[in-house]
Order: structure tokens, then sequence, then C-alpha cells
């Protein structure tokens, strides 16, 4: 399987930088590779809980478990959008575009099927140059598309986040790469549709995620090649663990505790939260290049009230453990007392880069899910556009300095990211 990759060494140093490592390589290996073809550097982790105690462990999770086993709440409100950007000039699939399978363990177990993805058929950068004669550049599409969604948005989000009492709102508008996986949905089954002449009303029926896990050979062309042109400073490393905890006075919320790790290798909490809630999410399948991108504004509820014992002590009995998916696990007998249950584990050691405008977060996550006793490793690229959050929170904040913000960045993501 071969996806193309597109490159215009003539707009700028970063994109000849990028052309003159490809040329010492086959056009294919920076090419998007589907999970189920790359191989793992990975061993095979256990659970965090010991074996005597997962059957009945199970059990208590089967009972509790929730619609999403990765604890995704939308907003009552929340806007969720999909479009392709590269149709040809009638708004239609090109014909080297297609649909295929792709293999992921937990959504096959879970789900009982395989999601598909776009594919582009060209191999070569001379094939991938369709003639179009479309007057806007797709990061203009995509910022019309994205503009008008999140004024709306940012206009119910702030009649919300006054008197939250001692959870202070936070928003955030993040730009993910990664490749949009569609799935079935109850109206259209996967086998219904086209894989060869692709519809896009077909599409926009099934379901959809995004899967973030980067290959690592374009981990290093963002890290080695993207960044030092960029003219971004480094921040720091951070490496955090997450555990996430079900709170049975409140069933509708998941309590995200980050923690850091002592010379003692014992955890250290330093913020609670409560799960993200997302207001919009704008998916843009972008068949010009090889990642596809999200655009999302979520919100966090930072709480600032003290930690009670129950949880501390959760958190205190926690033990390192590098085999271990999610690297956390609890010693046979561990228990919160009954209000609190472990559901989920991270563990993420994260590279910042900050600008003026942008945050861009490099990060290897490791991940487990008590519900779904599933786990993964992925690596991935998130910025976060903050100076659009703060102008548009700004009282009268113009819609056109937001409009301008946000192609920028957008211009700035489709050249130097999306490759």
């Amino acid at each position: 399987m071969f996806y193309k990759i597109k490159y215009h060494p003539s707009r700028h140093k970063q994109q000849q930088f990028l052309t003159l490592r490809l040329q010492t390589l086959p056009v294919n290996l920076m090419a998007y590779i589907p999970p189920h073809m790359r191989r793992s550097e990975d061993v095979r982790k256990a659970s965090p809980f010991p074996e005597t105690l997962q059957p009945q462990f199970q059990r208590i999770l089967n009972l509790r478990a929730s619609t999403s086993h990765q604890n995704i709440v939308y907003a009552r409100h929340a806007i969720s959008k999909w479009f392709a950007v590269g149709l040809d000039d009638d708004g239609q699939f090109p014909p080297n575009i297609h649909l295929e399978p792709t293999s992921l363990e937990h959504v096959e177990r879970d789900r009982g099927e395989k999601p598909l993805i776009l594919v582009n058929s060209y191999v070569t950068e001379e094939d991938c140059k369709p003639e179009r004669n479309c007057s806007k550049s797709p990061w203009e599409i995509i910022a019309e598309n994205v503009h008008q969604e999140l004024v709306s948005s940012f206009e119910i989000l702030r009649k919300e986040m006054d008197g939250q009492g001692s959870e202070k709102v936070k928003p955030t508008l993040v730009a993910r790469l990664g490749k949009i996986h569609f799935r079935g949905s109850p109206s259209v089954g996967l086998e219904s549709v086209n894989k060869t002449q692709v519809e896009e009303a077909s599409l926009r029926k099934l379901r959809r995620s995004l899967y973030t896990d980067i290959p690592s050979s374009y981990v290093e062309i963002i890290r080695d090649g993207v960044v030092p042109v960029l003219g971004v400073d480094f921040e720091g490393e951070k490496d955090v663990y997450l555990v996430k905890l079900s709170d049975n006075t409140r069933p509708d919320a998941t309590i995200a505790c980050k923690c850091s790790v002592m010379e003692n290798k014992k955890l250290v909490l330093y913020k609670v939260e409560l799960n993200p809630v997302r207001q919009m999410v704008i998916d843009v399948s972008c068949l010009d290049k090889n990642l596809d991108l999200r655009v999302a504004l979520c919100t966090k509820k930072i709480l600032t009230t003290p930690t009670d014992d129950e949880m501390s002590d959760l958190i205190n009995s926690a033990v390192l453990d590098s085999d271990m998916k999610g690297g956390l696990r609890w010693p046979l007998g561990a228990s919160s007392g009954g209000r609190y249950s472990v559901i989920g584990t991270w563990h993420t050691v994260t590279k910042i880069y900050k600008s003026s405008s942008f945050r861009l977060n490099v990060r290897d996550a490791d991940r487990f899910d008590f519900k779904s006793a599933s786990g993964e490793a992925a690596r991935e690229i998130v910025l976060k556009l903050k100076r659009i959050v703060s102008e548009i929170q700004e009282p009268g904040a113009e819609s056109d300095s937001i409009s301008s913000m946000l192609e920028d960045s957008l211009r700035l993501i489709w050249d130097k990211f999306l490759l």
C-alpha cells in the first residue's frame, strides 16, 4: 500500500529541508502507514491489576460501563462536522481516492468491524498534481468552515462560563493530526458503502473517529525539520501520569488526576480536572495530504477544592511499572473505599514548544482503559491555538480579526505539518 507525499520546495526553507531529506529515501517511506502495517516497538504489556483480581474487577466494570469506553463527553449544544478538501471541480471525490479497511485490534474487538480510511492511489509527486480551478486555497476553505462554527460555539460557551463556583472553566482550541476512521452507523453499514467510487453523502452518514498515532518517521521530520525553522522556543519536557477516576457522587463525570513522580518513585498529585467537554469538533479529510486534520474546541473544569483522603490514598497506592499498560499498577488488596474507582491510566512524555500564537506538543502516550480492558501506545502531534482563544474571549473581539488569525494558523498547519 502506498500513500502520496506532496512537497513544495520553493515555498519555504522548511520544505527545502524536507525535500533534500526525502531525495535519499523512497517516496513511500514517509507516507502515512496504517497501524496494522506498522512494526510494533512495544512489548506486550500486562493489565495494571493483579490476575487474581481481574475476573472480579471485570465484572464490576461491566456493570459500570458507559456507552463510550473513552469517556468522551459532548456539550448539549456541541457542533460536529466533517468535510473533505481536495475534491474535483464538480465537488466529487477524484477517481484516485478510494476507501480501504484498516485493522485496529481494540476497535475490531469492541465493535466487530474494521474501520475504513480514505486512501490516495497516487504514489509519486508528479502523479498527484490534479488540475483544479478552485479560486480558494485549502486553508481558506477550512478557515471559512471553522470560523462560523467557532464563533457560534463560543457565543454559547460564554453564557455558560459564569457562575461555576469552585470549578474554573478553561477553553482550549486544538488542531490534531491523524487519520479519520469511518465506522458503521445505525443507518448505514460499512458493507453497503461503495469503496471505489466514494460518495460524500454516504460518508456523512457514517460514524467517525480520528486515529492520532503518527508514524515515528513523520514525528522525526516534524522534530528535526519543522521545529527548527518555526522560530519556536523549547519550553521543556513533561513526564505526566494521568489517573482517571469515576466518582459515584458524579455519575456523569470522569475525574482526571494529573500526577508527577517524586524521587522515591511515588506519584504526587498536582492538578484535578473533570474530563474535557467537546464544544465543537470539525474533521477535515485532506485528500492531497498524508494526514487528516481535526479542529476542536474543548473545555475543562479545573477543581480547586481540596482532594479528600480517599482520593489521595488511591493515588499514593499506585505503583510505577513500565511493563504495565498505562505505566501503573495497584497492589493486591488496594481499595479506594467505595466512592472512587480507577477507570483509566495514561503515561505521557511530552516535548513542548511555544510561540506567541500556538503551543506545539510532541507526545508519546501509553494509555489503558479499564472499561474495555484495552490499551494503546501512540505518538501524537497536537497544536494548541492559544492566541485565537485569547482574542475571541476579549470583549468586542472583531470577527474579521479572528478569521484572519484562524486562516494564518491553518495555512501554517497545512504547509508545515500536514505532509
